[in-house]
């Protein structure tokens, strides 16, 4: 909630460089506290001894209401997007409480005074141990004007007192020269070179010899989301058939959760392990020469904990996390090769609060790693690239994780779009940047877009594939929601039974993944010379030879292409 309240506000005159504008006034509190607001509660200048930047830094106290935190008038234009960022210090800490969610928020209001909320950025669970921290996100201004913007601090819990410093607000330029950048990270990431030498025997006329150079699998991920009731059952041959010709990672939406067992046995099995389905979806998976992730093995956010878990606390909650992981790791022994361990960990910290232990996510992931040290094990979280109001917070937490060794090997990160919503990617960029800078690898893991209009989802789906596969920390992409009932489904890319493409699909897979991210070159040597360099995507390859237009089977060649330039040695006779 934000406090309705009247200031009075100086003339807002933004201060602009060469390539944003800042909107915010006296940001670092150099001139006290001109422009900005603490209505309702006490707010004082510290001096620079206990500031984060310049002379001066603001602290709140005596909040309480949660939304209370000091805030100014900003002027925003309809459509445009802006950055915030803000230095913030937890000052307090309250008994029995393991941190503080802190917020940085911006309210629209209109000409008829209605409202709009955007939470511009959040960082869950800090204390004032953290000393200084930056918190970051970006926003886009509602495409109606408003009559009054402002920008704010909340989340902390009454009580709790905060500082604050170098605050900003700055509006982002959409680089329009993305698509160049994108296709340059493809071109030199995604491919390698291929050096073919062809040899000649006496009698043969090079003229007639032509030389096919043909990828016949992928090795870069790009992988599916999978119903495990569909899959398993008898009559959906073409379902099955459809992720086993387009995808080659794969990852259960649900069946693997905790809470489903719960939610799919009788009352009296309550919290019985039950697992026959999943594991028949992974064996299929795997004969079909498919990798998997895992998704997940716990959930923190108390909607999803198993309600035979939700009464313990203590040592007896540990060892039912402890047994539940020993027994998955178990049952899925060599057959997973990434795990998602503590599922939206951001925005839900259900165990750390029973256990009253902050550290207790970093445990899972030792005993994760205890139980099966093989899998990659992974974060995962939303709001962090097709958003931007968790990115810094994901940022910080996967630091921590990295700096704790608990073999964290990457990062998730769920791809969502808003129903409607245009993706952005210079702001994808700018996130995927963020995120890089933790050094592990990132895997998009939850990619889907909510359009109802066939052609504008086949647009949007492209714009957001290229994003993020000419990202050079992205290491594997997993389609998520991607099936539907109807052509007008507005996820689908593929609908019905008998799975036919949509307009999005036949982008994504006809055009893109299986065209201009595949290789498929010929060369006739009486253009090309006895020898020929190409560039080609990574993956499985064969070579075909062609001697007056007939194939010579028995010179065909395969090679696997990866990282370093693979070279091809032919000899026709």
């Amino acid at each position: 909630m934000f406090a309705r309240a009247v200031s009075v506000v100086t003339l807002m005159v933004m201060t602009c460089g060469m390539t944003s504008c800042e909107m915010l006034q006296n940001k670092g509190f150099e001139s006290g506290m001109t422009n900005w607001n603490c209505w309702g509660f006490v707010c004082k200048l510290l001096d620079a001894a206990d500031s984060k930047v310049g002379s001066h830094a603001l602290v709140a106290s005596n909040r309480t209401q949660g939304w209370q935190g000091p805030q100014q008038v900003i002027t925003t234009e309809p459509g445009k997007t802006y950055k915030a960022q803000s230095w913030i210090k937890i000052i307090n800490d309250l008994p029995g409480v393991l941190g503080q969610k802190m917020e940085l928020e911006v309210s629209f209001t209109f000409p008829d005074d209605s409202h709009d909320y955007i939470n511009v950025a959040m960082r869950p669970l800090v204390t004032s141990g953290d000393g200084w921290f930056l918190l970051a996100g970006d926003f886009q201004a509602p495409l109606k004007a408003a009559k009054q913007t402002t920008f704010y601090y909340q989340g902390a819990a009454p009580g709790v007192s905060f500082a604050i410093d170098e605050a900003s607000v700055t509006e982002v330029v959409d680089d329009p020269n993305w698509r160049n950048v994108t296709d340059d990270v493809i071109e030199r990431l995604r491919k390698s070179d291929i050096n073919v030498q062809v040899t000649t025997g006496a009698g043969v006329d090079t003229s007639k010899v032509r030389v096919q150079v043909v990828q016949t699998k992928k090795s870069f991920p790009f992988g599916c989301e999978v119903n495990s009731w569909k899959y398993v059952d008898p009559n959906q041959q073409k379902f099955r058939d459809f992720i086993h010709t387009h995808f080659n990672w794969a990852v259960q939406g649900n069946a693997l959760k905790w809470r489903q067992f719960d939610w799919n046995q009788p009352s009296e099995a309550l919290g019985t392990p039950l697992y026959a389905r999943a594991l028949n979806t992974i064996n299929g998976l795997i004969a079909a020469g498919l990798k998997l992730r895992g998704h997940n093995m716990v959930w923190s956010v108390q909607d999803f904990i198993p309600d035979s878990v939700k009464a313990q606390s203590g040592d007896a909650l540990r060892k039912t996390v402890k047994d539940h992981i020993d027994y998955v790791m178990d049952a899925t022994f060599g057959k997973i090769e990434n795990w998602d361990v503590n599922n939206e960990n951001l925005h839900g910290q259900w165990f750390q609060e029973q256990l009253q232990d902050r550290d207790y996510d970093l445990e899972l992931f030792r005993m994760m790693h205890a139980a099966d040290p093989n899998p990659v094990l992974f974060l995962n979280d939303y709001n962090v690239a097709a958003q931007g109001a968790a990115t810094s917070a994901y940022r910080a937490q996967g630091e921590r994780f990295k700096n704790a060794n608990v073999s964290m090997g990457g990062m998730g990160v769920q791809y969502h779009f808003h129903s409607e919503q245009d993706p952005n990617p210079t702001q994808i960029k700018a996130h995927l940047d963020d995120l890089a800078t933790v050094g592990v690898p990132l895997w998009i893991t939850e990619f889907d877009i909510h359009v109802k209009d066939q052609a504008k989802r086949a647009d949007y789906y492209e714009k957001a594939l290229r994003a993020v596969y000419g990202h050079p920390a992205v290491e594997g992409i997993m389609f998520w929601s991607w099936g539907g009932d109807t052509a007008d489904s507005d996820n689908a890319l593929a609908y019905g039974d008998n799975m036919d493409m949509t307009q999005a699909g036949r982008r994504v897979f006809n055009e893109l993944l299986e065209d201009e991210w595949m290789t498929d070159e010929s060369r006739d040597l009486a253009t090309s010379g006895s020898s020929f360099s190409l560039r080609g995507f990574h993956g499985d390859y064969q070579v075909k030879v062609y001697v007056d237009g007939v194939e010579k089977s028995n010179l065909e060649k395969t090679f696997t292409l990866g990282k370093d330039a693979a070279n091809v040695r032919i000899n026709v006779h």
